[in-house]
Parts: structure tokens; C-alpha cells; sequence
């Protein structure tokens, strides 16, 4: 009876053969690219804790109290709303510009109705004239190929000329509408209606992004559009949509604060709000190529900016440092996130 034969041994992979080491140095190499990746990731959530811990120490309950928390996420709420659909535009691989000029006409054209009307159809109209004027945005940045950065900063000036034609440069003011002033003011748990529908967004488009397929495409089309076209995604489609979604946003986001206030005018909003929405994108660790961010570090990192100016209030300290304070901020978040791709490539 033969022997059965011992199986030959495969062949060695060319260059494993006496290096020994070779596994470990590219798992040290790896490391400082899945570190990177992890910081980006929840980098904001540790300066954000950090920041309410020091404030809570250094203020108490004046600060972590009650009242003044809610009054942070009140005055908040229409920033957190714009910066979080903003965030999709973003990751899609646009830039809106044009949100602080929305925010303007849609107040402006709500609040006018609001006076002598329905309160309800105003704020709905309110709304659909941001859906369109981001619509508008998205046809001129995709379909017309118009870079979205200058595409959206031209159409804000047209934004703010039309709405200084509704106003004819004056305030609005509807004192008697107090249904309009309920879509703001009313508390239910001693939370207001701004900030529950200020949850309700955010928690719509955290879905939306995080786990729809319209989420998918938005990466997609952010990371590598030409990539993300030969693979079936209409990304032209998809940019559109998110500038639509912003420009919604940004009219509702107007239409909170002046029912809030009962009071509206071309010159609210503007480049000031634009770019506290664009800082807390970006704070938050949302890229600004493209292609990388979330809902939820949004909304971290705007409350994070809102905590800095609270902060500024309740210590006293000389408000005119605010801006600087804030700027820095935001220069570290673009360098930070300049780095760990330079990094992680």
C-alpha cells in the first residue's frame, strides 16, 4: 500500500520571506490614519464637553441651569435648522451662500401675509419661496455648471433686492398676529414650538443623510462625482435637491425667528448668519471638499459656537472678542481637517 504524500507547502508571497517586521510597520502605519479618522469622526464632542464643564465650574447653575439652557436652544433653533440641511449641501460637494439672504425674503413675505391672513398659509408660502429660491440655486450651480460658491453669493444680492422691494427698506412689524406669534412662542413641557420643530428637522435629516439612499448618493457625489455618475447616481439631480433642502431650511429658519419677534426686514439675517451657519458646519466636522459629515457634530458644533457667545455674556467678558475667539476656532477646524486628509491620503 503506498504512502500518502505530504502536501506540498505553498509558495511564500514575494517580499514576506525575512521580514519578519513587515506586518507590524504597516500596522503603525495604520495607526495614525485610523486615529485621524476616529478624531474626525467625534472630534468636536470633546472641546464641546470640555467648554460646558469649564462654564459649569466657573458659573453654575447660571450657566447649566434650567432656563438658560432652553433659552440657548431657543435662540438656537433656526441656526441649528439652516446649518443642518446646509450640512448636506456640503457633503454633496456645494457651498450655500445664500441662506442668510433666504432667510431675509422669506420672513419678510411670511410676515406680510401673516398681517392680514392666515397665519398657517403664510408660514407655508414662507417656506415654499425658500424650497424655490434653493431650487434656483441648485439649477444655476449644477445643470448651468456655475461654481455653487459664486453662483449662490451672486443670487444672494438678487435675494436681498427682492426682499428690499417687499419691505421697500422698511420693518414689517404684525403685532396683531398672534396666531403667527404662536409658532414660535408656544411651550409644551416648557420647551418651545421653535425648538421642537428644531428637533423634529434635525432628527428628519439625520435620517435622511445617515439612512435613505439619497444619504448614499449625497457622500457619493461629495467624494468622487465622476465616480459616483459612472456608477448610476444622478448627481446633478442630487446636488439640486440638497440646495432645495437648504434653501427650505433657511426660510423656515427666518420664519421662527421673526413670528418669534413678530417683526421682519431685508436687513436680518445676511452675510452674519451665513457664515455662523457655515462655522458651525465646519466646527462640527463637516469637510469642506466634500464627501464627509454629519447631522449630529453639526449640531454639536453650532451649539458649541452659541455656548462660546453665552459663555462671553455671563463672565462679563468684552464682546468685541467674540468674532476673533470664533474665527480661530474655525481656522484650527480647516486645519485640522487640511491635516488629517493630508495624513490619511
Amino acid at each position: 500500500m503506498s504512502q500518502p504524500q505530504a502536501a506540498t507547502p505553498a509558495p511564500e508571497k514575494p517580499g514576506s520571506a525575512g521580514k519578519p517586521g513587515a506586518s507590524v510597520q504597516a500596522i503603525l502605519r495604520a495607526r495614525p490614519a485610523e486615529f485621524l479618522g476616529r478624531a474626525r469622526e467625534g472630534g468636536i464632542i470633546y472641546p464641546f464637553i470640555l467648554l460646558f464643564i469649564v462654564l459649569s465650574a466657573w458659573q453654575g447653575s447660571l450657566f447649566y441651569g434650567k432656563t438658560n439652557l432652553l433659552e440657548i436652544l431657543d435662540q438656537q433653533s433656526s441656526t441649528v435648522i439652516i446649518a443642518a440641511a446646509g450640512t448636506m449641501v456640503l457633503i454633496a460637494g456645494g457651498i450655500d451662500l445664500s441662506v442668510g439672504a433666504t432667510y431675509a425674503l422669506c420672513q419678510v413675505i411670511a410676515t406680510k401675509m401673516a398681517e392680514t391672513g392666515n397665519p398657517v398659509i403664510a408660514i407655508i408660502v414662507g417656506v415654499l419661496v425658500g424650497i424655490g429660491v434653493g431650487a434656483i440655486n441648485g439649477v444655476i450651480a449644477t445643470f448651468f455648471r456655475i461654481n455653487s460658491l459664486i453662483a449662490t453669493l451672486a443670487m444672494s444680492f438678487v435675494i436681498t433686492g427682492v426682499a428690499s422691494l417687499v419691505t421697500n427698506g422698511n420693518l414689517i412689524y404684525a403685532g396683531t398676529a398672534l396666531g403667527y406669534a404662536n409658532f414660535a412662542r408656544t411651550e409644551f413641557l416648557d420647551v418651545t414650538t421653535a425648538t421642537w420643530t428644531m428637533i423634529g428637522v434635525v432628527i428628519i435629516l439625520g435620517i435622511v443623510l445617515s439612512r435613505t439612499i439619497a444619504g448614499r448618493y449625497m457622500y457619493a457625489a461629495g467624494s468622487n462625482a465622476e465616480a459616483a455618475r459612472l456608477a448610476g447616481v444622478r448627481v446633478q439631480w442630487i446636488k439640486l435637491v440638497t440646495f432645495a433642502i437648504s434653501g427650505g431650511a433657511a426660510g423656515l429658519g427666518g420664519i421662527i425667528d421673526a413670528s418669534r419677534v413678530l417683526s421682519a426686514s431685508s436687513a436680518y439675517g445676511g452675510p452674519s448668519l451665513t457664515f455662523t451657519v457655515l462655522a458651525g458646519i465646519v466646527v462640527g466636522g463637516t469637510s469642506i471638499l466634500g464627501g464627509q459629515g454629519a447631522i449630529w457634530r453639526t449640531v454639536i458644533g453650532t451649539l458649541f459656537i452659541a455656548i462660546i457667545y453665552n459663555g462671553f455674556t455671563l463672565l462679563g467678558w468684552n464682546p468685541l472678542y467674540e468674532p476673533i475667539t470664533v474665527g480661530l476656532i474655525l481656522l484650527l477646524a480647516v486645519g485640522g481637517d487640511a491635516w488629517s486628509r493630508l495624513r490619511t491620503s
